[in-house]
């Protein structure tokens, strides 16, 4: 049976006294896009640094593409594609002059004009760096990680500090990459962008997994059909009164807010109204959505995935 792209045993870390990935495991298949989820912190960056050979493990297995770091690491670098958190270009250079340089340390691939036209930069290959808005220096970074072809991408938060609409461009470029059956190990904050493109994801917290699955499965696993939020003015409340709630599965608060878990709205709403009128309390504040992976890290952690 062939290795998957990417497999990851027992990955353990340590800058001094901290402790970054403790024990991690993780597997990306053939043609798959998988996400690494969790907050600032939680051990992801450093975890892709390993599998992207710039750093060495203190402990652990990791086979990429068949291969372990140390083994023809040139072969496998130009089977490989990194976009990094931040890619620092020269200002000065024109996207295709950038494009062309990155070209020019592999054997194999495209050429700098199909690269810059599948990333949909064409009418900018002209244009120095320095003149790109944010969007199209993601764009053009996602161009230097496909100049060679690759087999395994790795994207580290890549639409980072992007407008909706550039976000949503890149996002079909990504699409369009798993759809020729490349495989993608992705990092990010957005919870919404990891539903939309990663086939499984993994839920990190202190180095170490704590979550596995698709995201359908794992919002599944909630077992709520909604998630309430809500805020309250004057009045006694006591914060363990909610979880008792007809309909209700499970309640936490965060700066001054609480989520309910739900399994029954219509259940859960006339209990959480009638108990607030109980206590001369009133809402201030009141809404509520469908079950995201950020309920999911929430609810296992009693953290939210954009905490520092």
């Amino acid at each position: 049976m062939p290795s998957p792209p990417l497999l990851v045993r027992g990955l353990r870390k340590t800058y001094g006294d901290v402790l970054a990935v403790d024990g991690l495991d993780l597997q990306v298949g053939a043609g798959e896009c998988f996400g690494l989820l969790g907050p600032n912190g939680a051990g992801k960056t450093s975890t892709i640094e390993i599998c992207e050979g710039l750093s060495l493990p203190d402990a652990g297995d990791v086979v990429v593409l068949g291969r372990r770091w140390g083994e023809q690491d040139r072969e496998l670098r130009e089977r490989l594609g990194i976009s990094l958190q931040e890619t620092q270009f020269s200002d000065k250079l024109t996207v295709g002059e950038t494009v062309s340089l990155f070209r020019s340390f592999y054997r194999r691939g495209p050429g700098p004009d199909a690269v810059i036209d599948m990333v949909q930069l064409g009418e900018k290959a002209g244009a120095r760096v320095g003149r790109l808005s944010g969007g199209q220096k993601q764009r053009l970074a996602l161009a230097c990680a496909l100049v060679g072809d690759p087999e395994l991408l790795f994207l580290d938060e890549p639409t980072t500090g992007l407008d909706p609409q550039a976000r949503r461009q890149l996002w079909e470029l990504i699409e369009r990459l798993r759809s020729e059956g490349r495989s993608i190990l992705l990092t990010t904050h957005y919870m919404d962008e990891a539903e939309r493109l990663c086939d499984r994801v993994a839920i990190v917290d202190h180095g170490r997994v704590i979550a596995e699955g698709t995201p359908r499965a794992l919002i599944a696993s909630l077992g709520a059909e909604h998630v309430l939020e809500f805020a309250v003015g004057e009045g006694t409340v006591d914060d363990g009164m909610f979880g008792a709630l007809e309909g209700v599965r499970g309640a936490d608060r965060r700066d001054g807010v609480y989520r309910l878990q739900v399994t029954e709205l219509h259940r859960a709403m006339p209990a959480l109204l009638h108990a607030l009128r109980d206590r001369g309390a009133h809402l201030t504040e009141l809404r509520t959505h469908s079950p995201t992976l950020e309920d999911v890290f929430v609810s296992l952690t009693g953290r939210y995935l954009r905490d520092e």
